[in-house]
């Protein structure tokens, strides 16, 4: 295709390439990004060695679905790390955050060396950093929204996004590979020390004046709070990506951030090791998906391409359901990666276009929210699969989603179809 070599050459093709690496010419965005990438570094290395440890304790998918679903327990409280993040910064509230995760992750490390770490232990320390990490990911993307110009936020975000699919990649890998050659206590020394160098590198983060002008402003977090819902409601583009949000994460996600170690051992009959791999699989397709919006930037649909791939995401999840060997499902979950960050990247973007800058926490707490699909999905799904079968509840869960996300089509169409809405243009 000497066409298509052409365009990779051409200047146009370059100036493309420089935009699509231009965040990184901004120190904040180097020290946020670095940041980020150990923090998920960290998170999928956990995932990985306590969902392994729980189920291998205990036999049992209902806890390995609990421990999964208490990683989000504080999604209900996410409106509320995102007001925070207005009011005293949101390079602050990460910081303090991740200061948490290395404290919990420290106690569940003493207690593997000193050989008391059980199944409820670690539900208990999974449970508490539940309560904060459900808001990680929206504080990440307001602190990008402040640091980077608006022409600029398409490409950030997506390179934002690269640090947790390159953590689900080595993560996984690492995680998977440590324990099993060192063991638990050795794999969570490093996870310690992620954490750890994350918090540092968020220190030196420096937000402009301008952003922290909200710092002195009266704190009424109830009317805060209901001038949030206000602004969100008053958008309908805004409010359809909330409730799509909210879809995805009962429909789509439970298959890969919860039941792939099941998917793992009971349907394909593979060891720790190839869990890893699968984990890795939606990393490198999510990664590819994360590229090219970067890439591409200003030229993606936000509306528009969140919707597409949210169907083509719950198709691959019908059909991930019929797989039975860990090569096949490796390519589906590929896939898969890829469809969710060309769903979701454009959807944070298109709820953080629009929006007054002292809301933006709180519009973002409000849009974690509908994490809280995740952990119903997945509390949904350990009986559901225990009386019918991992394929049967993949095919169910894949049709009712790829229903639903047409029911949004036709009830927000003329906000979110036409190449010419608002919510189409990045």
């Amino acid at each position: 295709m000497p066409w298509l070599f052409g365009f990779l050459i051409s200047g146009h093709s370059r100036a493309m390439t420089s935009k699509m690496f231009a965040p990184f010419t901004n120190r904040n965005y180097r020290l946020q990004w670095s940041s980020d990438l150990l923090t998920s570094c960290a998170t999928e290395m956990e995932i990985i060695i306590l969902g392994w440890f729980i189920l291998t304790e205990t036999n049992s998918v209902a806890l390995l679905t609990l421990y999964a679903s208490l990683q989000y327990a504080g999604t209900l409280i996410a409106p509320g790390f995102g007001l925070a993040g207005d009011r005293v910064g949101h390079s602050n509230i990460l910081l303090y955050m991740r200061v948490i995760y290395s404290v919990l992750a420290a106690a569940l490390l003493a207690l593997a060396f000193a050989g008391l770490l059980g199944p409820i232990s670690a539900l208990l320390i999974a449970g508490l950093g539940g309560l904060i990490r459900p808001s990680d990911l929206g504080i990440r993307n307001v602190l990008t929204s402040q640091i980077v110009p608006r022409e600029s936020l398409m490409t950030a975000i997506s390179l934002s996004r690269t640090t947790t699919d390159l953590a689900r990649i080595a993560g996984a890998l690492t995680g998977a590979t440590v324990v099993g050659l060192l063991g638990l206590q050795w794999g969570y020394l490093f996870i310690v020390i992620f954490y750890g160098t994350s918090a540092i590198l968020m220190r030196d983060v420096k937000v402009a004046a301008a952003v922290t002008s909200t710092l002195n402003v009266a704190f009424t977090p109830v009317r805060d709070f209901i001038d949030a819902i206000r602004a969100l409601r008053a958008t309908p583009s805004h409010l359809a990506s909330v409730v799509l949000a909210f879809l995805v994460n009962l429909t789509a996600y439970p298959f890969t951030l919860g039941l792939l170690p099941y998917l793992t051992r009971e349907v394909y009959g593979a060891d720790q090791t190839s869990l890893g791999y699968l984990v890795a699989a939606t990393g490198i397709g999510a990664m590819a998906g994360s590229l090219v919006l970067s890439y591409l930037g200003q030229l993606i649909p936000p509306a528009r391409t969140m919707l597409i791939f949210s169907v083509v995401w719950h198709v691959l999840i019908v059909v991930l359901g019929q797989t039975t060997s860990v090569w096949v499902g490796f390519f589906v979950l590929m896939l898969i990666g890829a469809a969710s960050m060309l769903c979701l990247l454009p959807l944070a973007v298109l709820l953080l276009q629009g929006v007054k800058p002292e809301l933006l926490g709180r519009i973002i707490g409000i849009r974690m929210q509908a994490v809280y699909g995740l952990p119903i999905g997945l509390l949904v799904s350990g009986p559901l699969i225990g009386n019918f079968g991992f394929s049967i509840v993949a095919a169910t869960y894949g049709t009712i989603g790829g229903l639903c996300t047409l029911l949004i089509l036709w009830r927000w169409y003329g906000h979110m179809w036409p190449i010419s809405a608002g919510s189409n243009r990045a």
